[in-house]
């Protein structure tokens, strides 16, 4: 963007004076993912000049960059060859990634441009899962056999490189196409020419399934340090490989998603930018009629109790305080939980610890507050209203610790997405709980004093 904003002004002067032969030449020296920004930024016409006047290769990896919307307008305003020579320019990734954005008529409209080896390729690969590993993966990648020499892996890579997504990591695979090692290019390239590849390689291989979810790639790529990972089949068959840079965009994307549930948001399905008004009313008023309907629980709970608030006026005074404490306490365990499960830092078989640790974090905490809120209730209230009080705080931030720490992992064990536990969620149902033990405590101490 930066660069962009220094060619502009000579971009806009160029096209006052028709010179489209120096604006193509101004073009090749802007990086495509600024030549993008630039078509978002120019009127239509000015934006067909552009497409036309950029070489087939370069237009393909610009309109990789678009967003939806404008990617669908661009189609619409080309013609079919045009339209032929992106799709056909475009790594089969980024590819998929693009039809998969489209309704079913145009997928197939589409695909049909293609050659019959791409639609093939396209067309297996959009089979996979949504948000499967499979969508992600591309077949370009270079494999080279054990038995060959490193003189011939190095010629053979010479040959098939250009086409590959990347050459850092090459593949060894048997003549069934199983994968049995790799071999870093650096390797490849200090040994000696009449080395073995089998005798340089690493057999220790670091895989994924198609099938799996794509957050797994996410994992093993930030685990294991890589920049890419091998795409295998149940029999350990070689599909394809999945690169650091289709996986920034993943990691990017599941970050926003979690923003969106935390908030009680149904995750939208494309940028806030790009949404409609009806998409944005549709995906908040569900999650808000539920919060609704849970806060109508609260008022029955606090109309039901209107003799003890008439007893102890003073009671009334300190609802917000323990209800609002208690919903922070949940949200705060929610969010450190939900992100220590995406990021991997807490697994399965941790669980146990993590739950008893809470346990011991919850009774401090609740300590704590509970002396702050003795305190208040004795200048507020008196002895009495005290006692409740602070009793009422440490029971309920203990349990709002305990539920925003295991209501993650039992989503994340019914394999439903922990970042379903909201902020607002945990804090409704803590008004509900915070409510009752308000209530329960308080008939206890003003029965028994």
């Amino acid at each position: 963007m930066q660069m962009l904003k220094l060619f502009l002004p000579e971009i806009k002067e160029l096209f006052a004076q028709k010179n489209w032969l120096e604006l193509k030449e101004l073009l090749l020296e802007i990086p495509p993912p600024d030549i993008s920004d630039l078509i978002t930024e120019i009127d239509e016409s000015q934006r067909i000049v552009i497409l036309r006047l950029l070489p087939k290769n370069i237009l393909a990896e610009v309109f990789s960059y678009l967003d939806a919307k404008l990617k669908q307008d661009v189609l619409k305003s080309i013609t079919e060859d045009e339209t032929r020579a992106i799709l056909a320019g475009m790594p089969p990734d980024d590819r998929t990634e693009f039809l998969e954005e489209l309704p079913g008529q145009a997928i197939q409209k589409m695909v049909t441009l293609l050659s019959s080896e791409d639609r093939k390729e396209a067309l297996q690969l959009l089979g996979y899962p949504e948000e499967s590993v499979g969508r992600l993966m591309t077949p370009d990648y270079v494999a080279v056999r054990p038995e060959w020499t490193v003189e011939e892996a190095l010629s053979h890579i010479r040959q098939k490189g250009l086409d590959s997504e990347t050459t850092n990591v090459i593949y060894v695979t048997d003549r069934w196409w199983r994968l049995i090692g790799v071999l870093g290019l650096r390797r490849l390239i200090l040994a000696n020419p009449s080395d073995k590849v089998e005798e340089i390689m690493d057999t220790s291989v670091v895989s994924v399934s198609a099938f799996e979810d794509r957050e797994k790639a996410v994992q093993l790529i930030k685990r294991y340090d890589v920049v890419a990972l091998p795409v295998l089949d149940a029999s350990g068959i070689l599909l394809g490989i999945i690169t650091i840079d289709d996986l920034f965009d993943v990691a990017d994307e599941e970050v926003t998603e979690d923003f969106q549930k935390s908030a009680a948001i149904n995750p939208l399905k494309t940028s806030y930018r790009e949404s409609s008004a009806l998409s944005l009313y549709v995906n908040r008023v569900i999650w808000l009629a539920v919060l609704l309907f849970i806060s109508v629980i609260t008022t029955g709970i606090i109309s039901a109790q209107t003799d003890i608030l008439t007893s102890a006026i003073a009671l009334a005074f300190f609802i917000p305080l323990l209800i609002g404490t208690g919903g922070n306490t949940g949200n705060q365990s929610a969010t450190l939980m939900i992100r220590a499960l995406a990021t991997g830092d807490i697994r399965e078989g941790q669980w146990v610890w993590a739950f008893l640790r809470e346990i011991g974090i919850g009774v401090l905490l609740g300590t704590t507050m509970g002396l702050a809120s003795w305190v208040l209730g004795l200048y507020k209230g008196g002895y009495q209203i005290a006692m409740i009080v602070s009793i009422s705080m440490v029971a309920i931030v203990m349990i709002s610790s305990l539920i925003g720490i295991v209501l993650p992992l039992i989503l994340q064990r019914l394999r439903v997405d922990p970042a379903v536990a909201s902020n607002p969620l945990i804090a409704s149902v803590m008004d509900i709980l915070g409510l009752l033990i308000y209530f329960f405590v308080a008939a206890l101490v003003l029965r028994d004093l």
